[in-house]
């Protein structure tokens, strides 16, 4: 019984790092038209989107008045914007974050929205933003990573152990 739940946690725990991996390259290279995943910077949106939640949103070919959208430029220096349309017009869009009292001063233009927010996943963008930095790297992924190592090289050991075991068994006389 411990060993099935032993086995259980740690094929769990190496699903988990796969998805970890995923998410993390999923928002290095993101790909145009697909789905993109994006950490909120700041408490505008709160309390319905937390400051360090990850976004995850796709392009659609309409965005309606309620729709939560993430829009404007994607660079180191400032994220997007991630709002809800609050009025449409021919020319674009009015938005406002959740949190906030006026709505933004500029209309986005149609051409600007990135996508329409799916659904978000609270404070799991500060682990994502955790694992960007070396440290942070060596401890999610690299740490973990070698605990597997280490213990695959371990039943190695244990099982070329019992093979010369058996080997030397049957080179035994029997007297």
């Amino acid at each position: 019984m411990v060993k099935i739940v032993g086995k259980t946690a740690y094929y769990t725990f190496l699903g988990f790092l796969g998805l970890l991996v995923l998410a993390i390259l999923s928002t290095l290279f993101p790909i145009p038209g697909n789905f993109q995943m994006l950490v909120v910077q700041s408490g505008s949106m709160e309390p319905n989107i937390q400051t360090g939640s990850v976004v995850v949103m796709r392009p659609a070919a309409d965005y309606g008045v309620g729709d939560v959208i993430t829009f404007g430029p994607v660079t180191k220096t400032k994220p997007p914007t991630t709002h809800r349309i609050i009025s449409a017009q021919d020319e674009g869009y009015t938005t406002k974050g959740d949190a906030n009292e006026n709505v933004d001063p500029k209309t986005v233009a149609r051409r600007d929205v990135l996508g329409k927010v799916l659904f978000h996943v609270p404070y799991f963008g500060f682990v994502l933003d955790f694992a960007r930095q070396p440290l942070g790297f060596a401890l999610i992924i690299g740490v973990p990573a070698a605990i597997i190592i280490g213990d695959e090289l371990r039943k190695i050991f244990v099982e070329v152990k019992r093979l010369v075991k058996e080997k030397k068994q049957k080179n035994v006389p029997v007297g």
